[in-house]
This record gives C-alpha cells, sequence and structure tokens, in this order.
C-alpha cells in the first residue's frame, strides 16, 4: 500500500496550526509555506493538490485573504472523496459570531458536496491516521 499524504492548505500569515497539527499525524504531508514565495512554489503547490491523497483547508481567525475558502470549495466540488475542511480560533484571537456562522454555512456547502469537515485538529488526525492504516 503507497504512503498516503495530505496536502496542508488554509491559513499562512503567521498561523500556527500547522505546527500543532504535524506532530500529530501518522500521514505524509505537503506544507506549502515557504519564507520566499516564488511561481514554482505556486506551481508545485498546485501539483501537490493534485497529487495527495488528501487536501486539508484549515481556516482561522489570522486568515486575511479568502483564497482558501476558494480552494477547498473548488475541491469539494472537483475531488470531493479527498477535501477536508476545519475552522478554528488561534488562542485569543477568536472568529466573530458572523464569521462562525459563514464558516458553519461553508462547511455545510463542501459537505452537501461529499468532502469532510471538522472541529478540532484531533479530530482532522484522528481521521488522516485512520485514513492511513
Amino acid at each position: 500500500m503507497k504512503n498516503k499524504k495530505v496536502f496542508l492548505g488554509g491559513t499562512c500569515n503567521g498561523s500556527t496550526w500547522r505546527d500543532e497539527l504535524i506532530p500529530l499525524l501518522a500521514i505524509g504531508y505537503f506544507n506549502p509555506v515557504v519564507a520566499d514565495w516564488t511561481p514554482e512554489c505556486y506551481a508545485e503547490e498546485l501539483k501537490q493538490r493534485e497529487t495527495c491523497d488528501f487536501c486539508l483547508y484549515v481556516i482561522t481567525p489570522k486568515m486575511t485573504g479568502v483564497y482558501s475558502i476558494a480552494e477547498v470549495v473548488e475541491d469539494s466540488n472537483k475531488r470531493p472523496e479527498k477535501t477536508l475542511f476545519c475552522f478554528i480560533n488561534e488562542g485569543d484571537i477568536v472568529f466573530s459570531n458572523h464569521q462562525l456562522k459563514s464558516l458553519a454555512n461553508t462547511a455545510l456547502m463542501i459537505t452537501k458536496n461529499g468532502a469532510q469537515a471538522f472541529s478540532s485538529l484531533a479530530e482532522v488526525a484522528n481521521y488522516l491516521n485512520e485514513a492511513a492504516q
């Protein structure tokens, strides 16, 4: 059986969710965060989104752009069986009630497409680790 791998998409902008999740994983991963973003980095990110067994998008209140939301919706339409979504607060930085309602509706939309949604990094890790067996 081939080693499974997850693409770690979602909030960047100094967010630490990847640092918290990676030690919990018993599955390979691709972390698209690099110090110097180049066209080659973007090309590799697109390749990894296509070839990884799972595409995870974790959204935190540190998100400043909306491209990750577009990616998770696109992937839930194109490849729902491998798309995973999670939104979490990050330390003292929390979503507003309006943002939470919007993210919950996004989760509902993508799960209707067949994707998976989670409410914690521990749930994500458990799901991925079971899938890796």
